[in-house]
């Protein structure tokens, strides 16, 4: 086990085998997170190093918090990702769980009513280095100048490529790395050569209830053209030739059949290792487990490449987020208290183990330690640190706003809208949401 900064809290009693008598002189406290459910395979792995992906990883960093505290314990309560209905109806009945995970973009939401407790300083006193924290996270968690949430990630978003396809398609370099595209035509001209030379698609999407993808998507492209769609927070702006310049593109190959057309996200998550398409743009989250694939008998053994989104156009920019830890407002008892900020302390000094995922880490002694930089492909990441963006911190239901644009764009990248009419429905109803917001 790798630990950076802090020694994590030691003790003697593990929870897979604490006797209840035990379990009942610890303070409880509960932890709400989605990250998809995996106790058959990780409930009783009490070590963060032996967890894989999302999953495994946040499940075994759990358990060993558990299994290594003689004073508190931990109550993992999985909810479905996104789970912030579910939070503010707990908030509304005055039931919140201890700790919650939040993203980063959905904060503001939360902090600018109150919902949330402070923590800038109950970290540092815990021993946290606030210094240690990476700008993009500090700015990710920061609200009216204080922390109110402890970072744990920050993601991107990603290539993922099958080189062995690419092979085929004769799109490899000398180098060993795949032919990537530099504008929207090179990209449709290296579509059409991969399906005609593999007879699958160059992309696999999630095209099926997929909304948030589309408008990832469509927010990288629009930071590559330097267009500011949120420069007044309270209005978003789609209207430039930048939106239809995405659609135009995304749309082109939706028609041609060089994107998969009947995937939802499990399916397509699941379709790129199985070798059904070349490329899957998705994020950080699915390194580890692809990583993990390209070792084993399939379509990807040996064939896994991922980088960040490539430049399309005239600067360099794709969309961010990061996941953090928050403790919702809420009467706790002083040990109460004291077990949550432990529980974070415990994640700070374990962020390296969460780094495995394929999120970049949080704290920039790990991003410049000799472990992480050992890490598959992590050389290849520091674009998402360099050229990651995130909404300006004032632009309030980040979380909606994505699914809105998202619902709009796919419909227009289908066909089943003009492109007109989708930008025109997706700043009608943002608009108006945010003027009800603000």
């Amino acid at each position: 086990m790798i630990h950076f900064g802090r020694t994590a809290l030691v003790g003697a009693f593990s929870m897979a085998i604490a006797m209840p008598a035990l379990a009942q002189d610890k303070t409880e406290i509960s932890v709400s997170r989605f990250f998809g459910s995996c106790e058959a395979d990780y409930g009783d792995v009490t070590d963060a190093s032996e967890g894989r992906g999302e999953c495994g990883i946040v499940t075994a960093l759990i358990n060993e918090f558990n299994a290594t505290s003689d004073k508190y314990v931990a109550k993992e309560e999985i909810v479905e990702w996104p789970g912030y209905d579910q939070l503010t109806a707990r908030l509304r009945n005055g039931e919140p769980p201890t700790i919650s995970v939040m993203h980063q973009s959905i904060l503001s939401d939360y902090a600018s009513r109150d919902l949330l407790m402070p923590l800038g300083e109950a970290l540092e006193k815990a021993g946290v280095d606030l210094a240690d924290i990476t700008d993009a996270a500090r700015e990710g968690v920061t609200k009216s100048g204080d922390i109110y949430a402890m970072p744990f990630d920050t993601l991107g978003w990603l290539w993922h490529t099958n080189t062995n396809l690419m092979a085929q398609a004769d799109l490899m370099q000398a180098d060993g790395t795949p032919v990537m595209p530099s504008s929207p035509d090179e990209m449709l001209a290296q579509a059409r050569q991969f399906k005609e030379a593999t007879g699958k698609p160059y992309l696999c999407e999630s095209s099926v209830g997929g909304a948030q993808g589309y408008a990832r998507t469509l927010f990288t492209l629009l930071y590559q053209q330097d267009h500011a769609f949120f420069a007044d927070p309270a209005k978003i702006d789609l209207s430039a030739d930048a939106t239809r310049n995405y659609i135009d593109l995304f749309q082109t190959l939706y028609s041609e059949g060089l994107s998969s057309t009947n995937y939802d996200y499990s399916a397509a998550t699941a379709a790129f290792p199985q070798g059904e398409c070349g490329i899957y743009i998705m994020g950080t989250w699915l390194i580890d487990s692809y990583q993990k694939a390209s070792t084993e008998d399939g379509a990807l053994k040996n064939g896994y490449y991922v980088q960040p989104f490539p430049q399309l156009f005239g600067q360099d920019g794709l969309w961010s987020d990061g996941h953090s830890w928050v403790i919702p407002r809420q009467e706790l008892s002083a040990e109460q208290h004291e077990a949550a900020i432990a529980f974070l302390t415990f994640l700070w000094d374990n962020n390296f183990e969460w780094a495995r995922t394929g999120h970049l880490p949080v704290r920039k002694s790990i991003i410049e330690s000799d472990a992480f930089v050992a890490l598959p492909a992590r050389e290849r990441l520091d674009r998402v640190a360099a050229h990651g963006k995130a909404f300006p911190a004032a632009v309030k239901r980040q979380f909606t706003v994505t699914d809105v644009v998202g619902e709009e764009m796919q419909a227009a990248v289908n066909s089943q809208k003009s492109a007109d009419d989708a930008i025109a429905a997706a700043e009608k109803r943002i608009n108006d949401m945010l003027a009800r917001a603000n």
